[in-house]
């Protein structure tokens, strides 16, 4: 019987047809084990092969890291400098923060803020002189679609493919992120996607897991972020060790690391960032929405509502405004899709409720219109409008309110317009 392929081989494979395929590779750099385990892959493939080309590394650098990941990155970014093109981007583009109320964005590297630094630019890092494209309300995101189109016509190519180390096993959006029926795939190859005329990114390991990844470097003795040791030897599971931003949604109960890992960072990066010490110390808790939330005394969820947007900054409760009203509409003309058995707990549960039979989205859920409740007391409570829900989103900081699944707003939809425009090309 044949035995099946390891993961490893598959993404030899993978790499074979990516180097055989396209003449502009490059590939995405966090310093992250993901990541660095797919750049080792792709130097001992090149090595092994002899191939006479160069692949370009873009790493984008948040200014605020751990100083082990900091030194990693250094160290990989000058060494194999003779089959290595590094594009170390230092640019000020916006970077979402939940660690304050004040602040829905940061930016690294913001010129204004130059004596807040958290440290020097590196040596020739490249900055937002050297992209003609960089605006001052570009997103982190938006630089990243920006960027595969800025070097493909830099390097004249013919077909570009940026390269990602992501794996399914991480979460359902990255399952998704390879798996969507959206995709357009090169090839029938569900692991390349295109994403521009010519231009495409390729994830080689994405059915890799945690435990490959380590297997691999401890069979191949490559080196690796020893950040991901602290980790281990603070109790962190396998699992949950991510070398992220560390003032998105996901890392706030984390950060509070900083301070014991790397007290250093942690001095500076209070005084760079609104709010990283009260979320360095409430992180994970209910005093910012998570595990359980209790209601004040006294108070509906509504009126809980209404305290916490009075201590909100004008343009921070403008916001969560939009979205609510936004919210409100939809549920009460279109209505959310949910499944015959939250229907019939919310019939039992003697909430009034409008059901329809088609809806525009694909599923074989059927659309409920019905009026924003306090709270509600099922288990589909996430898929639910309701005041409690809002509250939690407040607390968490979430100003996109992700949480809340809400809409996007009219400012949120231009950006949506405007990035569609750039690919308006798509095939």
């Amino acid at each position: 019987m044949n035995r099946p392929s390891s993961v490893y081989n598959q993404t030899l494979l993978r790499l074979k047809k990516i180097f055989s395929s396209f003449d502009n590779i490059y590939i995405s750099f966090s310093g992250g084990k993901d990541s660095s385990v797919l750049l080792n892959l792709c130097i001992d493939y090149i090595r092994k092969n002899r191939l006479k080309c160069r692949l370009g590394v873009f790493h984008m650098d948040y200014e605020i890291q751990y100083r082990e990941t900091i030194d990693y990155v250094d160290q990989v970014l000058n060494s194999n400098q003779d089959i290595l093109d590094v594009y170390r981007i230092c640019v000020p583009f916006k970077v979402p923060t939940c660690t304050s109320m004040f602040q829905q964005y940061w930016r690294p590297w913001d010129e204004d803020m130059r004596d807040q630094w958290v440290r020097q630019q590196p040596k020739d890092c490249y900055t937002q002189k050297d992209f003609p494209f960089f605006k001052s309300n570009m997103w982190d995101y938006e630089f990243q679609l920006r960027f595969a189109e800025w070097i493909h016509l830099r390097n004249r190519a013919k077909r570009t493919c940026c390269l990602i180390g992501i794996r399914t096993q991480e979460s359902f959006n990255r399952w998704r992120t390879i798996h969507s029926k959206r995709n357009y795939y090169h090839q029938g190859l569900k692991w390349i996607h295109l994403i521009k005329t010519n231009i495409y990114c390729a994830y080689p390991i994405y059915d890799w897991l945690t435990t490959d990844i380590w297997t691999a470097n401890g069979k191949f003795g490559w080196s690796y972020n020893h950040l991901y040791d602290l980790f281990y030897q603070a109790g962190i599971p396998l699992d949950k060790q991510r070398v992220a931003s560390p003032f998105i949604s996901q890392a706030q109960s984390s950060l509070k690391l900083y301070r014991a890992i790397d007290p250093d960072m942690w001095g500076k990066m209070i005084n760079r960032v609104n709010g990283v010490n009260f979320t360095g110390i409430y992180g994970g808790t209910s005093a910012v929405g998570w595990k359980k939330v209790t209601l004040p005394k006294g108070f509906t969820w509504a009126q809980y509502m209404q305290f916490l947007l009075s201590t909100l900054p004008s343009e921070t409760r403008a916001n969560y405004l939009r979205k609510l009203s936004v919210s409100i509409e939809f549920w009460r003309t279109r209505g959310g899709c949910l499944s015959t058995k939250t229907i019939e707990k919310l019939r039992n549960a003697g909430i009034e409720i409008s059901v329809g039979e088609t809806t525009a989205y694909k599923t074989n859920k059927k659309p409920v219109r019905m009026e924003y409740q306090d709270d509600i007391n099922i288990a589909e409570f996430r898929e639910l409008p309701t005041f409690k829900r809002i509250c939690i989103c407040i607390l968490k900081n979430d100003h996109a309110c992700k949480y809340m699944g809400f809409a996007l707003n009219k400012d949120e939809k231009k950006r949506k317009k405007r990035i569609m425009d750039i690919y308006k090309s798509l095939l």
